[in-house]
């Protein structure tokens, strides 16, 4: 994925933790904020006290990010683009890739309702 599809410094994730609305999942947190750019942006945090030690926190964010790259089919259909924080958890470590598709895919549907009903 190219570098201009993520959230570079600490001041974009600040912006989007700070405006954003927050969803929860069973196996992470996401953060969404619409930006005025062509492209979704995303940034992934895995912190050592919520997944554990290097091996596993490259796990989760090796989940997160392909869950994000296998959903551009449904993110094309939002309305807005967004900017996309996900916070890893630890449950994240005993799934396969499938259950995390299918819950970020979960999210970005109520990122669409949420458009629909504004």
């Amino acid at each position: 994925m190219s570098k201009q599809l993520h959230l570079r410094n600490s001041e974009e994730f600040r912006v989007v933790y700070g405006q954003g609305i927050r969803y929860d999942s069973r196996l992470f947190t996401v953060f969404v904020l619409p930006n005025c750019l062509a492209h979704h942006r995303f940034g992934l945090t895995a912190s050592r006290k919520a997944t554990g030690n290097a091996v596993e926190r490259n796990r989760s964010k090796r989940l997160l990010r392909e869950a994000f790259r296998l959903s551009a089919g449904k993110l094309a259909d939002l309305q807005k683009k967004y900017d996309w924080v996900l916070n890893a958890r630890r449950s994240i470590l005993q799934v396969k890739v499938g259950a995390v598709l299918e819950e970020f895919q979960q999210i970005v549907e109520l990122v669409a309702d949420r458009e629909q009903k504004s």
